[in-house]
This record gives C-alpha cells, sequence and structure tokens, in this order.
C-alpha cells in the first residue's frame, strides 16, 4: 500500500534509511512495510 500523501511518502523513506542503518525508528514498522510505503502507487509514476 503506498503512501497516501507525498509527505507520508518521504517520512516512511527517511523511516527505510534509518532501518536499514540499524538505527531505531518511531514506527516499529518491518522493512518491507516501509518499501511499501515509501514506493509510489503505479499512477504516479512516470515512464
Amino acid at each position: 500500500m503506498p503512501a497516501k500523501s507525498e509527505k507520508q511518502r518521504k517520512f516512511m523513506g527517511a523511516e527505510l534509511q534509518r532501518k536499514r542503518e540499524g538505527k531505531k525508528t518511531k514506527t516499529d514498522m518491518s522493512e518491507k512495510e516501509l518499501e511499501k510505503y515509501a514506493s509510489k502507487a503505479d499512477k504516479d509514476r512516470k515512464s
């Protein structure tokens, strides 16, 4: 499920980066969940 807003997507992307660096995150979500939220929806992507 992609993020609902650009602000949420950026936050989840930052959380994903912290998770990959082994740092503490604010969301306690798994890396896979964070990847889903940090991605853009297919309709938002430009080819």
